[in-house]
């Protein structure tokens, strides 16, 4: 498929107006008793009515038919997809690492090659996260998806994509990520042969960039480097599925026509996009390092200061300078639990085994850090100005523990031998005295 040369409109938040047809927006109201273009008004929130101004989310849609225009539900087969609970399985306090999972040698289209890793909390009770892997040979045809649960955040890994929503479409390729709200329906269309990618699902509040504290105005993501597409739509009149993903299972409903038929929009509940090259690392000038939260991209918080449903954190190119100071991340031990993906390149705490398209789960005071490998030679390394190119690592961190399904567990690419990374250090040769 020929990549397609696409507009945006920019800005985190901002109050988004576009239509694909002139004049099919009205102006200054958002319900006139017959709207233009003979369209329908719908309103879509993604917060309660009564959330703060600053946190409420809501988009109005002019479109050719109401999204009430379907026929019920039914339920179908979840395939490899899972949701919370996540009780499935026990979960071990071990350290746990992946392989890249292959693309699929049949036909599969973002659905059909989705697997879910793992997970904590449950849809129900908004609160908590779940992680995907989509792998994908084919386009998305005739078949719609739709998430009631939570946002999705997608991380490509191999093979540009385009997310056609119902208000507009997005490209999204490796190096960037692209989040789709919850309660929109798209379907994902391939750019090259081939794709494979992260997927976050946010059952909690949607992500909203950090709080810079003292770090100022400026730094980290910019919110005018996040880009939401104008509208476009589809006008067909030919039968087509919608599949819901509600309350942790799937559900199959038959369309007499496209969901996609947004003719115009307004508000501010959309899909965006960003390029992950646009952020502003920020680290230390003088000795040690800072912790990674320095380094979050967007935020889904859980209501408690400071403590993250989930956090976006990048580890993307960057110069380090730290005088007397072991540069790799420190051996560590969170109450915090991580999740951990490769883009392309080397992570710079991994010397070997984390691969492109891999994933690693470190869960709460599980003991880790720089593999022995890394160690020694950053140990002995001369403390002269690096930069750290071609690598793009990323974390999802949470206060929820991850939770591995049965098939991440049972899978052939989970690495059996993981903690021998960390085999080989020895005792420390300086004479100590006890007493």
């Amino acid at each position: 498929m020929t990549r397609p040369v696409l507009e945006y409109q920019s800005g985190f938040g901002n109050v988004h107006g576009t239509e694909a047809t002139p004049g099919a927006l009205p102006v200054g109201q958002n319900a006139p008793q017959k709207p233009p273009k003979g369209l329908y008004a719908e309103v879509i929130s993604g917060t309660s009515f009564t959330a703060p101004r600053a946190e409420n989310l809501s988009a109005w849609l002019y479109r050719l038919r109401p999204s009430a225009l379907h026929a019920p539900f039914r339920r179908v087969d979840d395939r490899a997809i899972r949701s919370g609970p996540f009780d499935e399985a026990e979960t071990p306090p071990n350290r746990l690492r992946w392989n890249p999972l292959p693309i699929p040698n049949a036909p599969a289209d973002f659905l059909d090659g989705l697997i879910t890793l793992a997970g904590s909390g449950e849809p129900a009770a908004q609160a908590g996260v779940a992680v995907h892997m989509y792998r994908a040979n084919r386009s998305m045809s005739a078949r719609y998806f739709v998430d009631s649960d939570g946002e999705l955040m997608f991380v490509p890994q191999l093979g540009e994509i385009l997310i056609f929503s119902e208000l507009g479409k997005t490209c999204v390729a490796p190096g960037e990520i692209g989040v789709v709200p919850r309660g929109i329906k798209f379907k994902v269309e391939l750019l090259e042969k081939q794709a494979r990618g992260y997927l976050c699902e946010n059952y909690g509040a949607p992500f909203r960039l950090p709080e810079l504290g003292l770090i100022g105005a400026q730094g980290l993501a910019q919110a005018r480097d996040f880009l939401a597409p104008v509208a476009a739509f589809e006008d067909q009149d030919a039968k087509c599925e919608v599949i819901n993903k509600f309350m942790g299972g799937l559900w199959s409903a038959e369309w007499s026509r496209s969901p996609l038929d947004v003719v115009a929009w307004h508000g501010r509940y959309a899909p965006y996009k960003y390029d992950l090259a646009r952020f502003m690392t920020i680290n230390t000038v003088s000795f040690d390092h800072a912790d990674p939260s320095i380094f979050t991209v967007l935020t889904s918080p859980s209501g408690q200061p400071g403590i993250a449903n989930v956090d976006f954190v990048i580890f993307p190119p960057r110069w380090q300078v730290a005088e007397h100071t072991f540069r790799p991340p420190w051996f560590h031990r969170n109450v915090m639990s991580e999740l951990m993906g490769l883009v392309h390149g080397v992570y710079d705490a991994k010397a070997s085994g984390f691969l492109p398209g891999g994933v690693s789960i470190h869960n709460c005071m599980a003991a880790h850090g720089p593999d022995r490998a890394t160690f020694d030679k950053a140990s002995a390394a001369e403390l002269k100005p690096q930069k750290i190119e071609n690598t793009l690592a990323f974390m999802w961190e949470s206060r929820w523990v991850w939770r591995p399904t049965s098939l991440a567990l049972s899978a052939p690419e989970l690495q059996k031998d993981y903690d021998s990374v960390w085999d080989g250090f020895k005792k420390g040769t300086d004479p100590i005295s006890s007493k």
